[in-house]
């Protein structure tokens, strides 16, 4: 069946069975949920309990189908109304925390991790699958969830209190530990709606020229950035060209794939002048994968995959030098939690032309990876590079 989300967006899911409860055994479903009640033990979660972390069951065969699909199922379960948790981002952090991910393995993953392995499933003929995929949906909704500037990455709250003040923190930090100043010329690789390159050009004085692969941003960046010395490109990065003076990157990595970091790296080296810096910000995962979580796959980030330290420590060897490792991911969380109260507040507003699959669906993704970062399970790291290092040694700011 055809499931639309959002405006214009369609998403192919095939018909799936599960195990009927009614025609099944009370005691089969009874052991069903005895080895998921077991498993989420390891959590404190309880199911039909009254904490807020408690997992409610709408649906028995949400059982079968956790044990048959992992991740997946979870999900897609939740999607379809089959459970609820008062609190989900608390219920992803016990799951996350207790390792519990790790307990559960099924074909499906099987799958997407030799499927990782054998395609590269960030080649240029699905660089734009993304931006049609998730960044398309419709500007309405992140102009309901995000701040005043549409920035879709991880807030500095190091002294800010509200989103806003988040997010043009780090703006200025990103700005600063580049050292901007009038007259640079800056590149801005996956630009987003334009918010980082009117600020930098605004407030530093700079020339710009930010890329995205999502043809929704191209159009209201511009509008953003009118009558500023910003330009603003439909391409992927590959087919970059110029020289500048700083490049910056930021929440645009994790579409990269592994299979490319070098070729990524490589190209921010012909563009960047050899006393210019490059900064990169990023999510970054524990342990270095090949594959992501099928569910993101599947209805956020398709063709997404978050880089490890190691992972991208071999993709500058030679390349460039490091100069400075920034990790704040506890951020995120915080950042992640203000934006589905924003979303959730909209949410009337919206209803009409997304659907309330679509709530859920976006509820179930802001909320997972808060836990996430809040388990620590995701990093968040800002770093900087140069091609042939700072004379003298570089200076970090925070």
């Amino acid at each position: 069946m055809t499931i639309p989300f959002g405006k214009g967006i369609l998403f192919q899911q095939k018909e799936r069975s599960y195990i009927n409860p009614s025609s099944i055994s009370s005691s089969t479903v009874g052991n069903l949920r005895n080895r998921i009640e077991r498993l989420l033990s390891h959590a404190d979660i309880t199911v039909g309990g009254s904490r807020p972390w408690d997992l409610q069951v709408n649906d028995d065969r949400l059982y079968s189908r956790l044990l048959a699909r992992g991740s997946l199922g979870l999900g897609e379960s939740y999607m379809d109304g089959w459970w609820d948790c008062e609190s989900l981002d608390e219920f992803f952090h016990r799951i996350l925390a207790a390792d519990l991910d790790s307990r559960v393995s099924t074909r499906t993953l099987l799958f997407d991790i030799l499927r990782s392995r054998l395609v590269n499933l960030q080649k240029p003929s699905r660089a734009f699958h993304v931006g049609r995929q998730h960044y398309d949906i419709g500007n309405d909704v992140y102009q309901h969830m995000l701040d005043k500037r549409l920035i879709y990455s991880c807030g500095y709250w190091k002294e800010a209190s509200t989103l806003d003040e988040a997010q043009e923190a780090k703006l200025n930090l990103v700005c600063r530990k580049l050292g901007l100043r009038p007259g640079m010329r800056v590149l801005d690789i996956g630009c987003g709606w334009g918010g980082t390159a009117r600020f930098a050009a605004e407030n530093y004085r700079v020339e710009v020229v930010g890329i995205t692969v999502s043809q929704n941003q191209v159009e209201l960046a511009e509008k953003t950035c009118a009558g500023l010395p910003v330009e603003i490109r439909l391409q992927d990065y590959r087919n970059l060209e110029g020289s500048f003076d700083r490049i910056i990157s930021i929440g645009m990595f994790e579409h990269v794939g592994y299979k490319n970091y070098r070729t990524f790296f490589q190209v921010v080296k012909r563009c960047l002048k050899d006393t210019g810096l490059f900064l990169l910000h990023t999510i970054g995962s524990n342990r270095s994968v090949t594959f992501t979580d099928p569910w993101i796959e599947r209805y956020i980030f398709t063709n997404s995959m978050l880089p490890s330290a190691r992972q991208i420590c071999d993709g500058i060897e030679g390349l460039f030098v490091l100069e400075d490792w920034h990790s704040f991911g506890t951020d995120y969380d915080t950042t992640l939690m203000h934006w589905f109260k924003n979303f959730d507040r909209a949410w009337d507003l919206l209803r009409e032309d997304y659907g309330d699959r679509f709530h859920r669906m976006w509820k179930y993704y802001l909320l997972s990876c808060a836990g996430s970062f809040r388990a620590r399970k995701n990093q968040l790291w800002q770093i900087v590079l140069s091609p042939k290092g700072v004379p003298g040694g570089y200076i970090s700011v925070r």
